[in-house]
């Protein structure tokens, strides 16, 4: 079976909607082909995140129009969930390759995206959920394409995207941080700043949201830690799948470092 055919297929695959014949099809392709793969397990990655922590974000500040639909979202058949996710989709002239990124890119805008435009002003809950979906989907992006860049371009992209004349520290390897890259956002009615660390192997995402203004907190949402700041006009919130402790540790590094 060829790349191009796997495409429409990786949603109903993952929800196990498959006939026998093309399922087997599906994981042989899988076997042989290490991109395909890495798209697949992207999207099971998020289906899961989504599908697991639907209660948890409903229990977020929002008004009762939104926790009926992610209720209704999540008890959804597969096949109407797909349609739902389709019409979110903003996937017209992807690439076919990105097409099951962008699919589960709008499972995170169809399950959370409704919060964001009403309710990331009243919870912090739902901003540090909305984050680490992003967290996650584009770490698993980065897996499949290895993309990698270095602290000048990154500064030289937050510069030209952002206006954002910044610094990365200088030696984050003191904190056991590497540097993976950065990616631009979508976020309410804008974009955002996406800087990609590892902490001794591990995803670590740095977040700015220009013109932003919350106050310090740290939030436990979807197995993550997220740690809230401002500075300026700018919020930053730090996203990790580590202890508090650490996560703590890694803030605080990253807000003295970071000029």
């Amino acid at each position: 079976m060829p790349c191009d055919r796997i495409d429409p297929l990786v949603t109903p695959f993952i929800d196990g909607q498959l006939p026998e014949p093309e399922s087997r099809a599906v994981e042989e392709h899988l076997r042989v082909c290490p991109p395909c793969h890495s798209r697949v397990a992207a999207e099971r990655e998020v289906h899961a995140l989504i599908r697991a922590r639907v209660p948890r974000l409903c229990e977020a500040e929002a008004p009762d129009a939104l926790h009926a639909k992610c209720w209704a979202l999540a008890g959804l058949a597969p096949a109407a969930a797909d349609a739902a996710a389709r019409r979110a989709a903003p996937s017209a002239g992807l690439p076919k390759r990105l097409a099951p990124y962008a699919l589960a890119a709008s499972l995170v805008m169809v399950v959370g995206g409704a919060f964001v435009y009403q309710a990331t002003d009243k919870s912090s809950r739902v901003l540090a959920a909305e984050l680490t979906a992003d967290h996650v989907k584009c770490f698993a992006m980065n897996r499949a394409f290895g993309m990698h860049a270095g602290a000048t371009a990154v500064e030289g992209s937050m510069a030209s995207s952002f206006d954002w004349r910044m610094h990365l520290p200088d030696d984050p390897a003191r904190a056991g941080l590497e540097l993976v890259g950065s990616r631009q956002c979508l976020y309410g009615e804008g974009e955002i700043a996406h800087i990609m660390y590892r902490h001794e192997g591990r995803p670590v995402s740095l977040f700015m949201l220009p013109n932003s203004a919350r106050t310090q907190e740290l939030v436990e949402v979807l197995g993550h830690e997220a740690a809230i700041w401002c500075v300026g006009n700018r919020t930053f919130v730090l996203v990790a799948r580590e202890p508090r402790r650490d996560g703590e540790r890694m803030a605080s590094f990253v807000q003295a470092s970071l000029r």
